[in-house]
């Protein structure tokens, strides 16, 4: 029993002991700095000036996680900080 209930703590930890509700946690706050990002720019606007569809761009505020592709293309373009973008981290413009 005690090797179940240990097994049972360590399956909802990944990682260097994040817990999945903090991953999921940080996942979904993506998805409001992106739209902080795109500012009062279009979603389709944004797309295209950063190579991908409305849909992609849609799908990524609405919560989906975002391809490492899209993630340092909006990096380099807009030059955001990753670990702002990803984690909260620093400021949102790198210098």
């Amino acid at each position: 029993m005690a090797k179940a209930i240990a097994r049972s703590s360590r399956s909802s930890r990944g990682p260097r002991g994040v817990t999945k509700a903090a991953l999921m946690r940080h996942k979904k706050q993506i998805a409001g700095r992106l739209s902080q990002i795109r500012s009062a720019r279009s979603q389709r606007g944004f797309a295209r000036e950063l190579g991908v569809f409305q849909q992609n761009v849609n799908r990524y505020e609405s919560g989906t996680t975002p391809h490492a592709d899209f993630l340092i293309t909006l990096a380099l373009q807009e030059n955001v900080s990753l670990d702002w973008l990803l984690l909260g981290r620093g400021q949102p413009r790198r210098r």
